[in-house]
């Protein structure tokens, strides 16, 4: 089949700054594909309405998130949706699309693929997050009118879906469970990380300011992350540890960054604390080869127990150790890499990191661990060869359908 061409649809980020949509993007084009992608604009990033990167050719839409409840949800998502239709049929009327990919959430992006149907387009679902769970950790009760609606929405994803993409295990068995998919239709492509951008550092004591130790978190930082645990276990290091050796860099942004900023402040954290906001990738790697120790604090609730979060995979390739509460997903991961301690309990956070930053054998030994693991089975490498047999098979079955 001449040009195949994918379309893949994202309202959850901006491309290329989502990560995983903008690797799964450039594998394809690597691979051959024709890969167009239609987007929300960012706040501070990928601002331009139309670009082409790397052969990867990006529509944008202007978005604001939602704020204020369900409501907010539904502003944001008819807007989304509205947009997405309007530039997927602009795109279908320059040409044929051959495979509608949709990244979720939200679980609404079935209705274009059905729309570009018509055309003969086929339907793969990427399967970021469990929404249903989402609305359950988020809001008081789940969200009740929210989590129906989701619960709906994703089965229907399902059964409209030719394949489904899911990030690990945990997510396939929900879709061959849940969403009675064939088993032979779901494969596992992992967010992970690239190791040629992970890649070890000479340190820089100064980021320490003047501490002994450097601790270290990377990520998105929204109500659901986890950062508040973290500052709390901080101050517990502090108050009923005695310990104010360690100082504490937090990159990243999201949602609740403000909020955060104003609690390690409430904390009387501002010595041990420090917010960069996004930073770049060589900043990125110099800390990370800094640091004693990473934190992954994301609290015990429906969604976090079975995803795989990107920052501790990311900590695995920088040879780092972490402390993460117990969570399923988090130890299918990191095994040795990582010490858990029960869910959401900031001071056995806090004696983790203590007893870590006290045993620097141990501390070696579990990043090694950690990177052996990741170039072994966990890096992007081995994701993209997942990724491009998944779809080699996709089309190959439509050549056959025709």
């Amino acid at each position: 089949m001449s040009d195949r061409h994918i379309l893949i649809l994202v309202e959850n980020l901006s491309v290329p700054f989502d990560r995983r949509v903008w690797q799964e993007s450039r594998a394809l084009v690597d691979a051959g594909y024709r890969v167009s992608v239609i987007c929300p604009m960012g706040a501070k990033q990928d601002q331009e309405a139309e670009a082409t990167i790397e052969g990867v050719r990006i529509l944008r839409y202007p978005l604001r998130a939602a704020t204020g409840g369900p409501a907010g949800y539904l502003r944001e998502y008819s807007l989304a949706l509205w947009h997405t239709l309007r530039l997927a049929i602009r795109v279908r009327r320059e040409g044929p699309v051959h495979v509608v990919h949709a990244c979720n959430p939200p679980d609404l992006l079935f209705l274009i693929a059905l729309v570009l149907r018509v055309g003969g387009a086929r339907f793969v679902f990427d399967h970021h997050d469990l929404v249903p769970e989402l609305f359950l950790s988020r809001f008081e009760g789940g969200g009740t009118l929210l989590y129906r609606a989701s619960m709906l929405l994703e089965r229907i994803t399902f059964a409209c879906a030719h394949g489904v993409i899911s990030t690990n295990e945990s997510y396939r068995r929900v879709a061959i469970d849940r969403g009675g998919m064939d088993p032979a239709r779901v494969t596992v492509v992992r967010s992970a990380p690239d190791l040629s951008k992970f890649v070890a550092r000479t340190p820089d004591p100064a980021l320490k300011r003047g501490k002994p130790y450097l601790g270290a978190y990377l990520g998105v930082m929204g109500p659901q992350d986890g950062v508040d645990y973290a500052l709390r276990a901080i101050a517990h290091l502090r108050d009923e540890l005695g310990r104010t050796d360690t100082h504490f860099i937090f990159m990243g942004s999201g949602d609740a960054f403000d909020d955060l900023v104003a609690l390690a402040e409430e904390l009387r954290l501002e010595d041990l604390v420090e917010f960069t906001g996004r930073v770049s990738d060589e900043f990125l790697q110099i800390c990370l080869s800094t640091a004693d120790v990473c934190l992954s604090p994301d609290p015990h609730n429906p969604l976090n127990d079975v995803s795989t979060m990107n920052k501790v995979v990311e900590y695995m390739a920088m040879a780092r150790p972490l402390v993460s509460f117990e969570l399923t997903e988090a130890r299918v991961s990191a095994g040795a890499a990582a010490v858990y301690v029960p869910a959401n309990d900031e001071a056995a956070f806090a004696v983790a990191l203590a007893e870590l930053l006290d045993d620097p054998d141990r501390r070696k030994r579990m990043g090694e661990f950690g990177r052996e693991r990741v170039a072994r089975e966990l890096s992007w490498d081995t994701s993209r060869a997942k990724l491009i047999a998944f779809y080699d098979e996709i089309f190959r079955s439509l050549i056959a359908a025709r």
